[in-house]
């Protein structure tokens, strides 16, 4: 039993050393969602859980986030060297107009989908609009210069909703994400304006080589386009012109005009049972 515990404590010891050269004393993944969390209650009382109050709880709201960022900041490594209420300053600046984005995408949303009853529904009930919202807020710190907060917070979305946006994206406004489980949108990829998105369509990069990261990756999507399910378009170069629509399953690597309509033909051979014979006997 003695040397079991001595075996224990050399343990302990020895992953102690090994941690301390990789870790934080913060929990910043932990953090960096309860940040997201509030910041959502913050911007809809929807997601609050109790009653809304007025201008003075939002104040009390605002500087419990400013201190949450702080703390996350302070704690990251590689942070520049930009002063940290700089940095909060700035994003809170920039609330009202992320606020005013957010809403245009929620009813983006509600005007595309037939299933939808209200505005607020999309806001309490649609993964596609959560993960925007992430991705938006997320996007604000990749802009002030933040390194990781802003891929937690996009990998805190993904875990949610099964939507993956990388925070470095570039995406106007309105974007409206259908259903968005398996949607993946690259970090290099631009998005235009008044673009709808389903679910599984992989906005990707022809090639993964490492020395293509400080490049182009990703396609870039104009406005007023359609990307059905599964459909996967890849590489940097590749534009797909406004107002175009690709259908589902298309495998797209080349740029397209504009008022394009690209789709895949599938070939369906139905026969009665008596053109078959009783039927087909697949072996295997």
């Amino acid at each position: 039993m003695e040397h079991q515990q001595t075996d224990m404590k050399e343990l302990a010891r020895t992953l102690g050393q090994k941690r301390a050269a990789h870790s934080s004393i913060l929990p910043i993944k932990a953090e960096s969602h309860r940040f997201a969390e509030e910041i959502l209650e913050l911007l809809f009382p929807h997601f609050s859980r109790r009653t809304h109050g007025g201008s003075r709880e939002i104040l009390a709201r605002v500087a419990g986030l400013e201190g949450r960022i702080h703390n996350v900041l302070k704690a990251l490594p590689h942070v520049r060297k930009t002063p940290v209420r700089d940095i909060t300053d700035k994003f809170f600046a920039k609330l009202p107009d992320l606020y005013d984005r957010l809403w245009l995408d929620a009813e983006a949303i509600n005007r595309g989908d037939p299933a939808s009853e209200n505005v607020e529904e999309v806001v309490l009930a649609y993964p596609g609009f959560l993960a925007i919202a992430i991705y938006r807020i997320a996007h604000e710190f990749y802009l002030l210069g933040v390194p990781i907060f802003p891929r937690l917070l996009a990998e805190y979305a993904h875990q949610l909703t099964g939507v993956d946006i990388h925070p470095e994206a570039q995406i106007g406004t309105p974007l409206f994400i259908d259903h968005g489980t398996g949607l993946v949108i690259g970090q290099t990829t631009t998005i235009g304006s008044n673009v709808k998105l389903y679910q599984g369509v992989t906005l990707g990069a022809l090639s993964v080589d490492k020395s293509l990261a400080n490049t182009k990756r990703h396609p870039t999507i104009e406005d007023n386009v359609i990307i059905y399910a599964q459909a996967v378009i890849l590489g940097g170069k590749t534009v797909i012109g406004h107002d175009s629509v690709i259908g589902g399953n298309s495998w797209v690597t080349k740029s397209v005009p504009p008022f394009s309509y690209v789709y895949q033909e599938i070939k369906v051979n139905v026969h009665t049972p008596d053109e078959t014979n009783g039927g087909i006997d697949f072996v295997i």
